[in-house]
């Protein structure tokens, strides 16, 4: 029988993703390098795949070091062990208002692919300059869930939900000045959204918004089955 515990600092959900479609990933703040490899490690033997989050470039290289084989992107800050197979129904869209916003962006793209589905990246389209997300409107029709991350006030979220047909999924990040609160803004604006159909996460949670996307996307294509 395959053994759950790691050490005495963990007791691995390994079933997770049997039970919500979702594999368990491991969040890195407040965990010691040695630990977050060790966690990694035992859930790749278990499935082949693994993937960790907010991981500062220090503590990725003495993880690294201990697992040559994982790869670590310094945008997103995270890092994997395994070779994602992207193989879901569906595409999602991630949006992003200003290229500060791109570290939550890109983790979104990276769990998208960690969870097997595609994705396509619109970077700083947002609505100081408005005429750049029309711009680029016509490649995103093929999308079919928008993640929109924004900063300062929030308000990209509301306009591409007032132009789409799809789901969106607003992320606010603590990207501003003084009176942005550390993304409470943004956060606050797009809950009180008066276009309809948008989603809102936690502010800085790109994680959160791709997991989010591929459930919405996992169950449209079990209705499809059923049609």
């Amino acid at each position: 029988m395959f053994q759950n515990n790691t050490g005495d600092f963990a007791h691995l959900d390994l079933e997770r993703q049997t039970r919500t479609g979702i594999p368990e990933v491991v969040w890195g703040l407040g965990k010691t390098p040695g630990q977050i490899a060790a966690i990694l490690q035992r859930m790749y033997e278990k499935s082949g795949l693994a993937l960790a989050t907010r991981i500062s470039p220090a503590v990725a290289q003495e993880i690294q070091a201990q697992l040559p084989d994982c790869t670590y992107d310094p945008v997103a800050e995270i890092v994997l062990l395994g070779t994602p197979v992207v193989n879901q129904p569906g595409l999602v869209g991630v949006i992003t208002a200003g290229t500060a916003d791109q570290k939550v962006a890109q983790e979104a793209v990276v769990t998208l692919q960690y969870l097997g589905f595609p994705s396509q990246t619109f970077t700083d389209v947002g609505v100081a300059g408005i005429h750049r997300l029309l711009q680029r409107w016509p490649e995103m029709q093929p999308c079919d869930v928008l993640i929109v991350v924004a900063g300062m006030e929030g308000a990209l979220p509301s306009v591409v939900a007032g132009l789409s047909q799809v789901p969106v999924i607003g992320v606010p990040t603590s990207i501003g000045y003084g009176a942005q609160w550390q993304g409470l803004a943004p956060l606050l604006t797009m809950l009180n959204s008066c276009a309809p159909g948008v989603a809102v996460v936690n502010i800085d949670n790109g994680f959160g918004a791709a997991v989010l996307a591929g459930q919405m996307l996992r169950l449209a294509a079990r209705w499809a089955g059923r049609c």
